[in-house]
Parts: structure tokens; C-alpha cells; sequence
């Protein structure tokens, strides 16, 4: 069964869907083997249960506090990735907001993750 969400949060990951850059499942291995950085921006226990092998888990809520911890920059290409592409969409808005000039947002999520048979971790 699909996830309702509230139509206040779709409002908000519909606008930031329209100011940020998004890819599929499909896209990623190109992505990641052109040298994209992979963040699971999901819940802790999420990511514990099942992940995308190499990803960096920084949390949606900690995401801005974090991002600068890490030894990349805002010129890296980043692939952010939640359940669905909600979630990640809204972070991505907030990386660009931040100065970060070549972040996408995975549609469909782990969801496509896991569909399109890409490889997991745990």
C-alpha cells in the first residue's frame, strides 16, 4: 500500500522538485562510476536495515549541520537518496540553497534502489 503524505509536505517537495535536479535508479551506477558521492539521508534505522552499497548516511535532520564535515565540496556531484525521493528532494533543495551546484535527488528512492537490483549493504 502506498504511503499518504499531507498535502502541506507535498507542497513543499513539489516546489523543491521544480528548483533542483532529479535521477532514477537507472542513472545511478553511471553516476557513482563517473565519481557522484551517494547520501542516504533516511532515519538511522532505515539505513541499519538496508542500504546503497558505498553510501554516506548524513540524516535529513542533520544534513546542513554535517555536510561540511565531509571531505568533499560544493563542486562534487551528490546523489541524495530517501525511501521514496520526498525526503531527499527537499534536502537536495537545501544543498543547493547552501551553494552546492551539482546535487540530484533519487526518484523512487531505496524504493528503486531495490527494483532496479542495485547492489545493498547492510
Amino acid at each position: 500500500m502506498a504511503k499518504t503524505h499531507s498535502p502541506r509536505f507535498l507542497s513543499i517537495v513539489n516546489a523543491a522538485r521544480g528548483e533542483i535536479q532529479e535521477c532514477v535508479a537507472g542513472d545511478l551506477s553511471t553516476m557513482v562510476n563517473g565519481g557522484a558521492i551517494v547520501i542516504d539521508v533516511r532515519e538511522n534505522h532505515e539505513f541499519e536495515d538496508g542500504h546503497f552499497t558505498g553510501a554516506i548516511h548524513i540524516g535529513k535532520g542533520v544534513l546542513e549541520r554535517d555536510i561540511e564535515k565531509q571531505s568533499f565540496g560544493t563542486s562534487t556531484k551528490i546523489v541524495l537518496y530517501c525511501g521514496g525521493g520526498f525526503r531527499s528532494a527537499i534536502a537536495a533543495k537545501s544543498l543547493k540553497d547552501m551553494g552546492y551546484a551539482d546535487v540530484y535527488s533519487l526518484w523512487g528512492g531505496w524504493r528503486g534502489i531495490v527494483s532496479e537490483g542495485l547492489p545493498t549493504s547492510k
